[in-house]
């Protein structure tokens, strides 16, 4: 890159150390303009869940906020890869700038939260995850309309960075955030520690206990970085059909998990 000669005749590791004891604010600006495409790409693939009206461009102003933060935090100690990590915190930043600014109408909220209530009810009642036709009979609704209705509601199947669960530390409930558990702490609590990684697990379990063709649409999307259109092509069934199994998926994963936070609350 221009004016960056100097930095792209040193490895990247000996990069982030330097920069990890220095801030110097040139390194800061080198790794902005490194790795400003993973904020398009990021907005690109956030802009596929929301309205029209939400312009690309607020969008990325929002990601290069959570590059900014992702530089500054990044422990180049730990195991874990810068662009995995600005992922994240790019994905949060554009989140919580969304929410902030309450772009979903209240009346698409609440259509998600009955979702939510009638796929909950069900699997208590089934003791599985409920199918399309289930959730719409249940609902008083035809499959069509279901279907219908799962596309209006896709934009609050997004995971906000703010989306908690909860430690016993002994004391109280302390909060903890999707992002807390992906970011190295300041001071180690062991019994934390163990407490997130068993967090992890129970996500993860719960993943593998969806339905086959909603478990697919996550790790296609989020695991293996496909448009919806090209995981439409591999599972031969239309975009739109792409777009209302991810947002069952994340319903049905926001129901299972939250049942548990609940018995973690008892």
């Amino acid at each position: 890159m221009r004016g960056y000669e100097e930095f792209e005749q040193i490895s990247e590791e000996e990069l982030w150390d330097r920069y990890s004891k220095t801030k110097d604010q040139k390194i800061r600006n080198y790794f902005i303009e490194k790795y400003a495409p993973l904020v398009k790409y990021v907005a690109g693939r956030v802009a596929m869940n929301v309205p029209n009206n939400v312009d690309f461009n607020d969008l990325v102003s929002y990601g290069v906020l959570g590059l900014i933060d992702a530089i500054d935090k990044f422990d180049p100690k730990r195991e874990i890869k810068f662009k995995t990590y600005a992922v994240t915190r790019i994905r949060g930043s554009i989140f919580d700038q969304l929410r902030a600014i309450d772009w979903l109408p209240r009346s698409v909220r609440q259509k998600a939260k009955e979702i939510e209530r009638a796929i909950s009810e069900l699997e208590g009642k089934l003791g599985r995850s409920p199918s399309d036709e289930e959730i719409a009979d249940f609902m008083g609704l035809s499959l069509q309309d279901f279907h219908n209705l799962l596309l209006r509601v896709s934009g609050n199947s997004l995971v906000s960075m703010d989306d908690s669960w909860f430690l016993n530390d002994g004391s109280d409930n302390a909060p903890l955030s999707i992002e807390e558990t992906l970011e190295s702490p300041d001071t180690y609590n062991p019994d934390i520690a163990a407490e997130k990684e068993e967090i992890k697990k129970i996500i993860a379990k719960t993943l593998m206990e969806l339905p086959e063709r909603e478990k697919q649409v996550l790790i296609l999307y989020y695991y293996e970085g496909l448009t919806l259109k090209e995981i439409g092509a591999i599972l031969n069934v239309t975009e739109s059909r792409v777009s209302q199994l991810h947002t069952k998926a994340i319903m049905i994963l926001r129901a299972k998990l939250e049942k548990i936070k609940n018995s973690f609350l008892k």
